[in-house]
This record gives C-alpha cells, sequence and structure tokens, in this order.
C-alpha cells in the first residue's frame, strides 16, 4: 500500500499582502508567499505538498516552476515507497545542483513533493500522517508563539498569552543593548514560569555572541536559536556552548549530513529542521528520531504556510521525544485557506489532526484570490 506512481505533480504560488513588515535579523518580508504542491497518483488519490519560498521576494514563483518541472520526472515511474521516491530523486538530481548551484531551491521543491507523496500515501492508507509513519497514537502537541519582532514585545507576548500560548519565541540580533531590554521585558512582563526563547538568525559574531549569552544568563530562557552563522568553525559553536547557559538550537539553515552531525554533537539541544526547506517529511523523520535517539529535542522550525504547520504537527507527533511546534500567530488568509479550524490553540497545545493523512482541506477556490502562478486569466 505504500507504493507510488504518480500521474501528475503540480503547484501552484500564492503571494499575501501585508500592511506591516515581519522584521528579522537579515531583513524583513513584505508580503506572505506559499507554495501549494498537489500529486495524484494513477488510482485518482490526491496529496498535498509545500516548498518553502520566504526568501527572496522572487522566490514563490520559482519554486512553484521548478517543483513542475521535476516532478516530470516522476511521471510514469513506479517507486516502493515515499522515501523510495525521495531517495531517488535527491540521487538523480545531484548533477543537477551541480550544474545550477541551486542547491536550495532544488531541495525545497524535492520536499514539498515529497510531503505531498506522504500524504497521498497516508490518506490510501486511511491514516492520519504521524500513525503512517509508525507514531504512537497523541491527541495534542506543545506550542510556541513565534516570530515576535523588536517592537514593543512584550505586549505582543501578553497578548498571545491571552489567546492561549504559554511559550514566546522573541527575534533578536538588531543591536546588543535593544536585545537584552526587549528579552528582560518579556521576563518581566511573562513573569518567571512562561517559557522564552530568542532567535538571532546567524546575526551575531562570536564575540558579541559571547556578551550577549552572558547578559541573558539568568534569564532561564529555553534556547538561543542560530546565534552565529551555520557555517562558523566548529571551534567558535563549541566555545559559545560552552560559555552559555542558554542551550544553543538551530537546524533550519542545514540540509542532510549536517544535521546528522547536530544529532550526534553535544552543541545543539534543540534540533529545529524545516520539511520544507530539506527533507520533506521522509528526510526529516529520519533526523528527528536521530535527535530524540541522542537525548535532544525535535523541535520543527516553521514559518510558511498550513501545509508546513500541519505537516510539521505530524512530524513532532510521530517523533515524539518531548519537542515543541513552532506556531505563527500572524494572521495569514492563505495559511487559513488550509489549515481552517485545525491550529486552535488550548492553553499552550494544539490538537492534533485524527483524519486520513495531512488531515486538510485546502479552499483552492479561496486560495484563488493571492495567486500569482500560473497567471489567471484576464
Amino acid at each position: 500500500m505504500t507504493s507510488v506512481e504518480l500521474v501528475r505533480v503540480e503547484a501552484v504560488a500564492y503571494r499575501v499582502p501585508i500592511e506591516k513588515p515581519i522584521k528579522v535579523a537579515f531583513g524583513a518580508f513584505r508580503d506572505r508567499p506559499f507554495v501549494l504542491v498537489r500529486v495524484v497518483d494513477k488510482s485518482g488519490a490526491e496529496g498535498f505538498g509545500e516548498a518553502w519560498c520566504n526568501w527572496p521576494s522572487v522566490g514563490a514563483e520559482h519554486r512553484a516552476r521548478l517543483v513542475v518541472d521535476l516532478g516530470e520526472r516522476l511521471i510514469g515511474r513506479r517507486f516502493g515507497s515515499p522515501t523510495d521516491l525521495f531517495d531517488t530523486l535527491s540521487r538523480d538530481l545531484e548533477t543537477l545542483v551541480l550544474q545550477t548551484g541551486e542547491v536550495g531551491p532544488i531541495a525545497q521543491a524535492v520536499s514539498g513533493i515529497d510531503i505531498a507523496v506522504n500524504d497521498l500515501v497516508a490518506r490510501r492508507q486511511d491514516l492520519p500522517l504521524y500513525r503512517a509513519l509508525g507514531g504512537a497514537p497523541v491527541d495534542s502537541v506543545p506550542v510556541y508563539a513565534t516570530g515576535i519582532d523588536p517592537d514593543e514585545p512584550e505586549q505582543v507576548a501578553v497578548e498571545q498569552r491571552l489567546r492561549g500560548h504559554r511559550a514566546f519565541k522573541l527575534k533578536t540580533g538588531f543591536g546588543h543593548d535593544l536585545d537584552v531590554r526587549n528579552l528582560r521585558a518579556m521576563r518581566e512582563a511573562l513573569g518567571p514560569g512562561a517559557t522564552i526563547m530568542t532567535d538571532a538568525n546567524q546575526g551575531l559574531r562570536p564575540d558579541a555572541a559571547l556578551a550577549f549569552v552572558r547578559a541573558i544568563d539568568g534569564l532561564d530562557l529555553a534556547w538561543l536559536e542560530e546565534p552565529l552563522r551555520v557555517d562558523a568553525p566548529a571551534a567558535d559553536w563549541r566555545t559559545l556552548a560552552r560559555a552559555s547557559t542558554t542551550p544553543l538550537a538551530g537546524g533550519e539553515n542545514l540540509r542532510g549530513g549536517e544535521l546528522d552531525a547536530a544529532c550526534r554533537d553535544d552543541v545543539l539541544r534543540f534540533i529545529q529542521p524545516d520539511a520544507t526547506k530539506w527533507g520533506g517529511v521522509s528526510g526529516t523523520i529520519r533526523v528527528a528520531r536521530a535527535a530524540v535517539a541522542h537525548g535532544k529535542a525535535y523541535c520543527p522550525h516553521v514559518f510558511g504556510g498550513g501545509v508546513n504547520a500541519i505537516a510539521s504537527l505530524h512530524l513532532l507527533a510521530a517523533a515524539g521525544g518531548g519537542g515543541t511546534l513552532e506556531y505563527d500567530w500572524r494572521p495569514n488568509p492563505a495559511r487559513e485557506c488550509v489549515v481552517s479550524d485545525l491550529l486552535r490553540v488550548e492553553d499552550g497545545r494544539v490538537a492534533v489532526p485524527s483524519a486520513p493523512g495531512l488531515g486538510i482541506a485546502p479552499d483552492l477556490a479561496a486560495l484563488d484570490r493571492y495567486r500569482t502562478w500560473p497567471q489567471r486569466p484576464a
């Protein structure tokens, strides 16, 4: 029941306008892009996926076209399982990656296809995706409100607590004094019982990172995410990990063997791959289980559309190990067209869908107003 023979691979790019840019250390998001992937097999069964496309500004349309192009290689071929398809397609594309230098976009397109194929197969098995992956029955998983930017973050955090959140992540990397001020203000506003994390988005040099971890000592933060460039020397990461009383986290900008190494070493305590950026479901579940086996927490990175959020929820439920799901609290109509009421937060948790596959039924008609590729008829 796990074999796959596709007859169609489709992708559509959407963009949702936003009034206020979303700030991170490396720039600002001025709209909310989303690439929805749909696959159909010879029996007529379908599945949905998502390819990462947040950056650059042309990313969504590029990824959507790439999904369709790469998908043509799969039509009419038979694969023994979604994992077989993921591994085979990844190997088949190694030369193309070298030819184009587009390691990221190609990995993201493959990820979107893989998520859709896993959704399709789980639907055929009449199982929720996390159960099709071998996960034990679970009702809900913990979440944290992510992407709180440097403008009055304590106010935003308090508002999100009123909406059911119990854990909160602040974006840092905007200057030492402002970052420290914001974290102290959040701790004061939320009190000692709240879980607070921070994400520097690779924004600190080694000396600044050392100064930062000393300044936040005593704030009892759950983790410090990506303080350094992911390609910084291993010695710099180890020095920072030894100096910091705040555990380090990362993984959204790692791939394959890099994630395997992160699971084994003693630098990162929280492993955070993004299933739409590399690995899809097939690659990510292997990393997630390796992280848990090595005594670390798998905490999926999520910042995109609704498919990523739901797929990551299933991956967390399947992997176990006490991790937490990243939850984008900002309104996003395109995401809501996918998730409907599936991501209601109650006392810091969201329910795990029980319907087959991802458990979603995207409202394609409602999404269409945001479509940018293929272009809508005039």
